[in-house]
């Protein structure tokens, strides 16, 4: 009986005790009043009960100054969470890391040198939630960067300088600070508003008005190459060409073309890169010189082969180091299911890749052919280094069966699936640039598929940053964010608080006062 005494007082005091954060956190008073009666009762019943006429007992004592030491640590415990509270400390636990910037976004705000605001125009001057979490990792990572909220109906002087058309919602990014070198470019609110391609909006945003000049890529045409644009209409369509790649390469400050050497003649001078993307029938030799003028003068070519075609570019690619080899590369151990999809996570030494390697990437060649890099034949000053390799397990598979064997005489180990390759340039005469590059991977479709799988689109376009010459731009991007939402009442908030900030507490506390009294009492 006494030991129930005394746990009724303990608990009683800190009901009462913890009655005010009740009411903060609860959706009606009555469950303030309901916990604060409880435990002016329970009090009523230890002080009656077990100090009557004697006074207070020692055993009362002890056990009054334990629960006063308890709560002295339950007030230094919400002290510490008030400090951190103000001084906001984050971290993201969630799997896609949804609330973290990414190192192409965090590099991008440390290399900005003017001040840039986003001004959003929406109707009643306010925005939603997800973009003020937005805007405001971004500011806390540069105080270069702001934004606003205005309603067009009320600066209409700012819908007319920048274009907005009334009852529209947009946004505009702005750099300067309204003097007449002000540059702007508008943004897709419904894309900056969504939590999977919100980063990647804004990011690509930044990057388009702080690049000085375009990038030129050519893509040749004329070979059965992937179309930049789809052949027709419907999604079927969109899948067989590189309008997915198109995109973002026009975010980042690229501008990709068509190019057909018939009937140019020649590589245009303002080419940043010629891309031949999935070649399946053979370049004419006027094309094939073309080409190789190209690269002679210091030009930067990107080539991506296709299974069982030869477009006429051996000879020209062995002459800097590369050798596509005939079959398919297939890989039971590290994919049992369906060998011929090969994943690998090793990468030679190369500034392409070394950020992949460091966040132990992934990439995915859907259906590919394996390279030899060369050493003999090569023209003077060439250096050929492997890019990406498979696993010891990976092999060529010379008769592309169903259920592919590593058969006698196929050629096995760490076999290259894509290739780097340099040559300097600087005593040519009419030279493009002082260095020519070369790229070579043994997969086509890491151009159509990859944009869907965050690695892969990294190697892409790594290898073109690097290929171009633009090494601020080889980084690891905003993902593709396929997170799962749960819509929070203001009633289910608030029971979530009740429950893990006052009950759940409460609860262990009580548990353990009830232990301790138990034991002691024995």
């Amino acid at each position: 009986m006494k030991t129930f005494i005394k746990l009724a007082g303990g608990i009683g005091l800190l009901l009462v005790l913890s009655s005010p954060l009740t009411l903060l956190v609860a959706t009606t008073p009555v469950v303030f009043f309901a916990k604060l009666g409880l435990g002016v009762l329970l009090l009523a019943l230890w002080f009656l009960k077990d100090t009557g006429r004697k006074g207070i007992t020692a055993g009362g004592f002890f056990f009054t100054s334990t629960v006063l030491m308890s709560l002295a640590v339950l007030a230094l415990l919400a002290f510490a969470n008030f400090v951190a509270a103000k001084r906001a400390p984050t971290w993201d636990l969630t799997r896609k890391k949804i609330y973290s910037l990414s190192a192409q976004t965090e590099s991008t705000l440390e290399q900005l040198k003017e001040p840039v605001k986003v001004i959003a125009f929406i109707e009643g001057g306010g925005g939603p939630p997800v973009l003020d979490d937005l805007f405001r990792r971004y500011q806390e990572r540069s105080d270069k960067f702001s934004w606003d909220y205005k309603d067009p109906r009320k600066a209409p002087d700012l819908t007319l300088k920048y274009q907005v058309r009334s009852g529209q919602p947009t946004a505009v990014l702005v750099k300067g600070d309204g003097t007449p070198g002000e540059s702007h470019t508008q943004l897709n609110l419904a894309r900056l508003g969504s939590p999977q391609l919100g980063e990647q909006e804004l990011t690509n945003a930044l990057i388009k008005l702080n690049t000085v000049g375009t990038q030129k890529l050519y893509f040749t045409q004329g070979h059965g190459e992937w179309p930049l644009e789809p052949s027709a209409p419907g999604e079927e369509a969109a899948l067989a060409s590189l309008v997915a790649l198109k995109r973002v390469l026009q975010d980042e400050g690229y501008a990709p073309e068509a190019l057909n050497l018939v009937t140019r003649g020649e590589v245009p001078r303002d080419a940043s890169a010629l891309v031949i993307a999935g070649a399946r029938s053979r370049f004419t030799e006027p094309e094939l010189k073309a080409v190789g003028d190209f690269l002679a003068q210091g030009g930067r070519l990107v080539f991506l082969a296709e299974v069982g075609a030869e477009p006429g570019l051996d000879a020209l690619l062995a002459s800097y180091g590369v050798q596509v080899d005939p079959g398919l590369v297939a890989d039971v151990k590290t994919n049992p299911e369906n060998p011929y999809i090969v994943i690998t996570p090793f990468f030679g030494e190369h500034e392409i890749t070394r950020l992949l390697e460091k966040s132990r990437a992934n990439v995915v060649f859907p259906i590919t052919r394996a390279l030899t890099v060369l050493t003999q034949g090569l023209l003077e000053g060439v250096t050929a280094t492997p890019l990406v390799t498979t696993s010891d397990s990976a092999w060529i598979e010379a008769s592309m069966a169903e259920n592919p064997v590593l058969d006698s005489g196929e050629k096995s180990g760490r076999l290259p699936l894509a290739v780097v390759a340099t040559r300097s340039t600087a005593s040519v005469a009419n030279k493009r640039s002082d260095e020519a590059r070369l790229v070579v991977f043994g997969d086509s479709e890491l151009m159509v598929g990859a944009f869907g799988y965050d690695p892969d689109r990294n190697l892409v376009m790594n290898s073109l940053a690097w290929a171009t010459m633009q090494t601020q731009k080889i980084t690891i991007r905003p993902p593709d964010r396929d997170i799962s939402t749960l819509d929070l009442t203001p009633d289910l908030l608030s029971t979530i608080r009740l429950l893990s900030m006052d009950v759940l507490p409460l609860l262990l506390i009580g548990v353990g006062l009830t232990i301790w009294l138990t034991r002691r009492a024995r």
